[in-house]
C-alpha cells in the first residue's frame, strides 16, 4: 500500500497507528465477551478502522461527528472513558443510556458525538441541523456524518443531501462502502459506478478515498475540512473498504465469496501501515509490543471497572420520569388589554412574541418566508427576523424535522410548520423514533414544536383534512396540544415553545378564520395539561377538543332542560385526567366527541379512563361519537356525513334520557 506522508509528523503517524490498534484490540476483546455471553450483540468494524480514526483525527475535537455502528474509532479517538463505553455495551446504569439502548445508539455532547438509530437515515438530517447551527452562528466548524452503502438507498439520504446543498451547509457526508448492506451486495443497492457519483445530482463536490489507507483518509479529510470551514458547503465522500465479518456476529459471512475476503484481508489497514512504519524505522517491534501491552492493560482495567458497575434498578417511577425533560412552568400573566382576533391571527401573534423573546428561535417550513405560509401565519416575519431564522424549506418533511433535532442538540429551539398536518406521514419516522425517544435514551431533549394545520369541514379531501392526533398520543415522549379558541391558541403555543420537549401543536384550519375572540396583547402563556370547563352543569359531562368544541356549544345552547359540564381538553398529552374524572363523578354520565375516526382514537382511551376510575359513579354507558371509519371524502354531503356532528346531537339526547 502506498502512503504519501507529506508533512504528517512522526508523532501523528504513531498516534494514528495506536488509534487503529486500540480500536482493533477492543473489538477482539468484545468478540470474546460476546461468545462468553457478557455482551449481547456486536457489529464489527474490523478492517475498517482507518476511516474512523483518520477522519476523527482530521477534525477538531469540538466538531460534531455522527457515527454508525462500525465506527468505534470515532469514540475511542475522542478519548471517551472506556469503562463508560464498556458499561454501555453491558447495559449498565453508568452507560450513556442507563441500560435503555445498546451498542452505539447514543450520543454525548461532552465529546461532540451523536450516535445512530437503527433506521439509519435520520442522522443525515440531524447532521444538517447541527451544521445549520454552525452556519447561522458563523462558528467556522463542520459536521461529519456516516452512513453505509445500504443507507444511501433511503429517502432520508436524498433529502439530507438536497437540503445541505440548497442551504450550503458545512457537512461531510461520509459513505462507508464496505460491499454489503447486511447480505445484499452493492450491485443490488445502486446502479451507478461509484456512490460518489450521486453528488453530481445535488450539485455537490464529491471524492473517493481509499478507506483502508489511514494516511490518505487523514490527509484528504484534513484538507477538505479546512476548505469547508473557509467556504461552507457540503461535500460527499465515498470511502472504499470492505466488511470482512458479518453484518453482526450472528449473521456470519457465508454469502461472501471466500476469494473476496482473502483479497481484502491483504489490504488490512493496520498490518499494512505497521509494515510501513517498521520498514521506515518509525517504530520497531519492541515499540509495537509496548503499545499493545499498554492498550491491553487499559482495556482490561476498564473492563474490571465496568464489571463492578450496577445494572439498572427496575424502578417504574424513574423510568416514567425520564420520558420527558423536566419543565417547570412559570406563568407569564396575560395583559388586561385585548384585541379581537381570529384564530389564525392569534397563532401568528404567539409566534411573533416567541421570536421577539428568543432571538435564536428558528422557524422552518414550505413557503413560510416571503409568501408567509399557505395560511399567511408567518407573513411579514422575514422582514422582521431575517432568512436565517425564517427559512423556506424544500419539500422534504423528514429531513426538516431531523434538522430541528440537530438544532436542539446545539441548544437552538426550532418550530417546523407542516403545510398540512397530513404531510407528517412523510416525516413520521423522525417524529416517533427520534424526537420522541431521544431524551429517554441518552438524555438529549428534542426542543422542537411541530405546527400541524389539520381538520375537515372545508372540502379538502382525504389528503388535506385529517386530524391524526391519536398517532402521536400513543407515542411516549411526545406532547400534543389542540386548542379551540384564539386566546388559548396563543397562550398554549407560547408554552409549547417554552417547553424543552417535542410538542405537536394541532391547529384546526376550519377555525382559522371562522372563530374570533378577545385575545390578550403581548406575551403570556398557559399551562399544558390543564383542561378548560366551558360550561358547568350536573346532568352530563361532554369531553371534546378542537373544532368539535364549537359544535358541542351549539348543540347544548338549544337544550334548556339540562345542564352540562363541557370540558375542552386543549392538551391531549399531558391529559387532564383529574378534570375528566371529577366531572364524571359529579354528573354520572359522559359523552366523548372527536373529529378523528372512531377506532383507535383518543375517545377510546378517555372512555377506558372513565370506566376504570368512575365505574361505580356511572348511571349510563360511556358514549363515544366520532367520524366514520373511512378516509375523508371531498364532496360536501359526503363530508358532512363523515363528520360526527349530526350523530352527536342524537347520541347526546339518547344519553340524557337513559
Amino acid at each position: 500500500m502506498l502512503y504519501e506522508i507529506g508533512s504528517v509528523k512522526t508523532l501523528k503517524l504513531v498516534e494514528l497507528y495506536t488509534g487503529m490498534m486500540k480500536s482493533r484490540l477492543i473489538e477482539e476483546k468484545m468478540l470474546i465477551l460476546l461468545r462468553q455471553g457478557k455482551i449481547s450483540k456486536w457489529f464489527s468494524g474490523i478492517g475498517q478502522e482507518a476511516i474512523s480514526i483518520g477522519l476523527t483525527h482530521a477534525l477538531s475535537e469540538d466538531e460534531y461527528i455522527l457515527p454508525m455502528h462500525r465506527n468505534l474509532g470515532v469514540f475511542t479517538s475522542r478519548n471517551i472513558p472506556l469503562s463508560k463505553l464498556f458499561s454501555q455495551w453491558q447495559g449498565k446504569v453508568s452507560g450513556f443510556t442507563k441500560g435503555r439502548d445498546r451498542s452505539f445508539h447514543f450520543g454525548t455532547k461532552d465529546f461532540h458525538i451523536v450516535g445512530m438509530i437503527s433506521h439509519l437515515g435520520p442522522q443525515m438530517g440531524v447532521a444538517d441541523g447541527i451544521a445549520l447551527h454552525q452556519l447561522i452562528n458563523k462558528t467556522n466548524k463542520i459536521t461529519a456524518v456516516f452512513t453505509g452503502d445500504g443507507g444511501t438507498s433511503e429517502g432520508d439520504f436524498h433529502e439530507a443531501l438536497n437540503v445541505a446543498s440548497v442551504w450550503n451547509l458545512p457537512v461531510l457526508f461520509c459513505i462507508e462502502n464496505n460491499g454489503y448492506g447486511l447480505s445484499t451486495s452493492t450491485k443490488e443497492q445502486y446502479n451507478c459506478k461509484n456512490l460518489a457519483d450521486k453528488g453530481v445530482g445535488y450539485g455537490m463536490e464529491s471524492h473517493i478515498i481509499d478507506g483502508n489507507n489511514i494516511i490518505e483518509v487523514y490527509r484528504k479529510i484534513e484538507k477538505i475540512a479546512k476548505d469547508i470551514r473557509k467556504n461552507p458547503r457540503p461535500v460527499l465522500i465515498e470511502f472504499k473498504t470492505f466488511r470482512i465479518r458479518g453484518h453482526e456476529e450472528a449473521s456470519g459471512v457465508k454469502y461472501v465469496p471466500k476469494e473476496l475476503i482473502d483479497t481484502w484481508a491483504k489490504k488490512d489497514p493496520i498490518s499494512n501501515f505497521e509494515d510501513y512504519l517498521t520498514g521506515n524505522d518509525i517504530i520497531n517491534l519492541e515499540h509495537i509490543k509496548t503499545i499493545k501491552d499498554s492498550l491491553n492493560l487499559e482495556i482490561n482495567e476498564n473492563l474490571e471497572l465496568a464489571y463492578k458497575e450496577p445494572y439498572p434498578e427496575t424502578d417504574i417511577e424513574l423510568q416514567l420520569s425520564d420520558v420527558f425533560k423536566k419543565f417547570d412552568f412559570v406563568e407569564s400573566i396575560a395583559s388586561a388589554k385585548t384585541n379581537h382576533l381570529r384564530l389564525v391571527d392569534a397563532i401568528s401573534e404567539g409566534l411573533d412574541e416567541a421570536m421577539k423573546k428568543n432571538n435564536s428561535l428558528v422557524i422552518m417550513g414550505q413557503d413560510i418566508a416571503e409568501y408567509g405560509g399557505v395560511f399567511k401565519i408567518t407573513e411579514g416575519f422575514v422582514e422582521k427576523y431575517g432568512k436565517d431564522r425564517v427559512r423556506n424549506t424544500p419539500i422534504c418533511e423528514s429531513s426538516i424535522i431531523e434538522i430541528a433535532m440537530g438544532l436542539s442538540i446545539c441548544d437552538t429551539k426550532s418550530i417546523v410548520e407542516l403545510q398540512f398536518g397530513d404531510f407528517i406521514t412523510s416525516g413520521f419516522n423522525p417524529v416517533v423514533n427520534y424526537l420522541a425517544k431521544s431524551y429517554y435514551r441518552w438524555g438529549q431533549n428534542a426542543d422542537v414544536v411541530l405546527r400541524m394545520p389539520c381538520g375537515a369541514g372545508v372540502g379538502a379531501g382525504p389528503f388535506h383534512s385529517q386530524t391524526n392526533e391519536a398517532w402521536f398520543t400513543k407515542t411516549p415522549g411526545l406532547k400534543v396540544v389542540y386548542p379551540a379558541f384564539p386566546a388559548d391558541a396563543k397562550g398554549l403555543l407560547i408554552s409549547s415553545i417554552e417547553d424543552p420537549n417535542p410538542v405537536l401543536f394541532f391547529e384546526h384550519k376550519a377555525l382559522y378564520r371562522s372563530v374570533r375572540q378577545d385575545v390578550p396583547e403581548g406575551y403570556y402563556n398557559l399551562p399544558l395539561g390543564k383542561a378548560c370547563h366551558l360550561t358547568q352543569g350536573n346532568d352530563l359531562t361532554i369531553i371534546t377538543y378542537g373544532a368539535p368544541v364549537h359544535k358541542a356549544l351549539e348543540v347544548i345552547k338549544n337544550i334548556d332542560t339540562h345542564t352540562f359540564d363541557l370540558i375542552d381538553l386543549r392538551s391531549l398529552c399531558p391529559l387532564d385526567k383529574d378534570a375528566i374524572i371529577n366531572s364524571v363523578k359529579k354528573t354520572g354520565k359522559a359523552i366523548i366527541l372527536q373529529e378523528d375516526s372512531m377506532f383507535g382514537g383518543l375517545a377510546s382511551e378517555i372512555s377506558s379512563i372513565i370506566m376504570e376510575s368512575c365505574f361505580e359513579y356511572l348511571d349510563a354507558p360511556v358514549i363515544r361519537v366520532a367520524s366514520l371509519d373511512t378516509p375523508i371524502p371531498f364532496e360536501k354531503s359526503l363530508e358532512d356525513q363523515y363528520l360526527p356532528y349530526d350523530r352527536f346531537e342524537v347520541e347526546l339526547k339518547k344519553l340524557l334520557n337513559y
